[in-house]
């Protein structure tokens, strides 16, 4: 009998820790110098871009992005072709992997605001919360620079 419950707790031990390290991926992600450009009114999607770490042990599944900002956020991809012509379109998800980082920056991956509720003003900011496969979120400020910003140093 004694045997019986060590045994039974042990189980239900292993199958806590085993829940808890698969949940431990979006509790990982760290999101630093984020930053976007001033929209000239809303007429015209804006964009935010950032860096995304993954400090955890596991890969972490980027699905979505959400702001009161922006009706339609979603990650998009530049990407230029064999004749220098450059195109975005829906990224997808993104798997970040363990104790790596993605960049968000012009002329990569970025996060495209589409169908703007109120323009980007240089100097104001606005919260863009990121989505992850097992459930979890990660919500950044994001500073508005100047229309010909170029990073978040400007």
């Amino acid at each position: 009998m004694k045997y019986t419950i060590h045994a039974t707790c042990s189980v239900l031990m292993l199958r806590f820790m085993l829940a808890t390290s698969a949940m431990a991926g979006s509790a990982d992600v760290v999101v630093e110098n984020a930053w976007a450009r001033a929209s000239i009114g809303t007429f015209r999607p804006g964009a935010a871009y950032m860096e995304v770490h993954n400090r955890g042990d596991e890969p972490v599944t980027l699905t979505g992005l959400r702001t009161d900002l922006a009706m339609m956020p979603e990650v998009h991809r530049t990407a230029t072709d064999e004749q220098g012509v450059s195109s975005m379109s829906p990224a997808g998800q993104i798997v970040i992997a363990p104790s790596e980082t993605v960049a968000f920056e012009p002329g990569g991956l970025h996060a495209m605001l589409m169908q703007l509720q109120r323009p980007m003003e240089e100097g104001e900011s606005f919260p863009l919360t990121l989505t992850f496969s097992d459930g979890g979120e990660t919500t950044v400020e994001v500073p508005i620079l100047g229309i010909a910003a170029r990073g978040p140093e400007d």
